[in-house]
């Protein structure tokens, strides 16, 4: 995907895998769980068929309550109970079995696949049989809700991936809007238009208006031509849905048996399911395999055993709740993270809204100081101070050779340290000037942030890694990654503090006059204004450029039919 690499190197070596240019690893700016970033908003509401499965999480990560609206007519489908074959060729064939019956007496069906390659599979299979059908997959995806929205057709038959098409309303017997939009392309109207004639925004431009009015016409015709087809749908029984296999979570399920039987139409679905689908071959389906070998069960005789219905119920449950184990083990994790997360982007904004920095930038040298004290001189053990190490920190930025700190206690070297610091910050101030000092302040300080922060962000994903080896020492890694992650922010802000003192303190600034006096020396190879010439070969820094590649100058040529002749004679 255009943008997206993966990182710790792992893109790299697919790439020298692959031959082309290894480039280097991207890194991570920010980082947010969907539940966090959800929870920024003051007020959070959803709606859909399917939060009911789902009502814990609901109301434990975003404390939303899930209630059920009752259908606005009362629901007619039939829902069948589920029916399990030994192997998946003998499930696949009585889907076939049952989309040849369906079919012969008009009634449309939909069925369900869990993957695309299933969906591939079937569509195969139909072809055999000369059943005319759809197929609703990824390769697809443009005419997805085009395809969809016809499932309902007298004797249509649609293939698709559980999650394909949803938003899309499926009438019996046809959707007279998305007939009508195929009626305004064939007569050569754009996309664009055609999205405008269905709105309903104020325009005064003719075409949109014609395109409504158009538009208006067929979704009467066809609502018109449709009535009769929609009796004969519903006579034969509604669009009847079929599930190949039970997805992981029930939701799913859910949502695809409920593109049937909508508005009080007639309906039907049915799951068909094997021994060898993963689901039930990881929650005991082998144990019930090896029981209907000992049996000797035919591979095409279905098996309808409430046991087994619940059997399949249990295992979706179990997997819903593991994978909500997960999610929410990542949140705790994450919720660490996003305390921190806070303090860093609330003082960046307020670095970022606060026009004098002057200071906080004199207070965090304040800080610097004192947390140098304590490390190098602490109070009362006089006996370990390590005043060379002092004297060397401090050394070429703000203590010249000539300074000594000898014979001076604790408080005389603070606030030794502390007075030299805010005059030499005032002297650099009338130096530079106000406004360039704030600009320096906000920049610096905005550098060292964010560059921290990067930082601090691979170091808590390390962190995290290693983390779940605690619990052999009977130790909570959750609680252990809080206490750590704590040390580790606190070394990162000491590192942003001393960082952004010692550059501020440090830092040149060079003038335009100084930088264009420069650039022209370069450009007439002049020493710089004293009349002797000083014309040097011409040195190329970085890559060698190939005689194939693009010429540096711009020109668009390649290098050897541009300026490598003339670089080949200046050196």
């Amino acid at each position: 995907m255009l943008g997206r690499r993966y990182n710790e190197g792992l893109h790299q070596a697919i790439e020298a895998k692959e031959n082309v240019n290894v480039r280097r690893e991207s890194k991570t700016l920010a980082t947010i769980t969907f539940q966090n970033y959800f929870r920024l908003y003051d007020k959070l509401a959803g709606m859909t068929g399917t939060a009911m499965t789902e009502a814990d999480e609901f109301s434990e990560i975003y404390g939303l309550y899930p209630v059920e609206v009752p259908t606005n007519k009362p629901m007619i489908r039939i829902d069948n109970p589920d029916v399990v074959y030994k192997t998946e060729v003998a499930k696949f064939n009585a889907v076939i079995d049952r989309i040849v019956e369906c079919h012969e007496k008009g009634q449309p069906v939909l069925v369900g696949t869990i993957n695309i390659e299933k969906s591939e599979l079937l569509s195969k299979m139909l072809k055999k049989h000369g059943i005319k059908h759809e197929v609703l997959n990824a390769k697809n995806h443009e005419r997805e809700a085009e395809i969809i929205a016809q499932a309902g057709k007298f004797g249509a038959v649609t293939i698709a991936t559980n999650m394909a098409g949803r938003g899309t309303d499926i009438m019996l017997g046809g959707n007279p809007e998305f007939l009508a939009k195929a009626k305004l392309r064939q007569k050569g109207y754009t996309d664009e238009v055609i999205a405008e004639a269905t709105g309903f925004a104020n325009t005064d431009d003719e075409e949109i208006l014609n395109a409504r009015a158009d538009f208006a016409q067929f979704e009467a015709e066809f609502k018109d031509e449709i009535k009769d087809e929609a009796e004969q749908v519903k006579n034969a029984g509604g669009l009847y849905i079929i599930g190949t296999e039970r997805h992981e979570a029930r939701r799913i399920d859910n949502q695809l048996r409920g593109r049937s039987g909508r508005q009080g139409d007639p309906g039907e679905s049915q799951f068909f399911l094997s021994m060898e689908d993963d689901l039930l071959r990881l929650f005991g389906g082998e144990r019930m395999y090896r029981v209907m070998e000992a049996l000797n069960v035919d591979e095409d005789l279905p098996i309808e055993v409430k046991i087994l219905s619940n059997t399949v119920e249990s295992a979706q449950k179990k997997l819903e709740s593991q994978n909500y184990a997960i999610r929410k083990h990542v949140l705790q994790y994450d919720d660490v993270m996003n305390k921190q997360r806070e303090i860093i982007y609330t003082q960046r904004d307020q670095v970022l809204d606060e026009m004098d920095l002057h200071e906080k930038i004199l207070s965090m040298y304040d800080e610097t100081v004192d947390q140098n004290m304590s490390l190098y001189c602490p109070k009362g053990q006089e006996e370990s101070w390590n005043l060379a190490g002092l004297r060397e920190y401090y050394l070429g930025w703000m203590l010249t050779p000539d300074d000594d700190l000898k014979g001076k206690d604790a408080d005389e070297i603070s606030e030794f340290l502390l007075t030299r610091g805010h005059e030499l910050y005032e002297k650099r101030e009338a130096e530079f000037g106000s406004e360039i000092m704030r600009d320096l302040e906000r920049m610096i300080l905005l550098r060292n942030v964010d560059m921290n922060w990067m930082d601090h962000i691979d170091a808590m994903e390390e962190l995290k890694k290693g983390i779940g080896l605690r619990a052999y020492a009977q130790k909570d890694p959750v609680v252990m990654f809080k206490f750590e992650s704590f040390d580790i922010f606190d070394e990162m802000t000491a590192t942003i503090r001393e960082n952004t003192v010692r550059q501020l303190f440090t830092v040149r600034v060079q003038k335009n006059e100084e930088v264009k006096r420069e650039q022209v020396a370069k450009v007439t190879g002049t020493s710089g204004g004293d009349g002797t010439d000083t014309k040097r070969p011409v040195v190329r820094k970085g890559d060698k450029v190939g005689p194939n590649d693009p010429c540096p100058c711009g020109s668009g040529k390649k290098y050897k039919k541009c300026c490598m002749l003339k670089d080949n004679a200046e050196s």
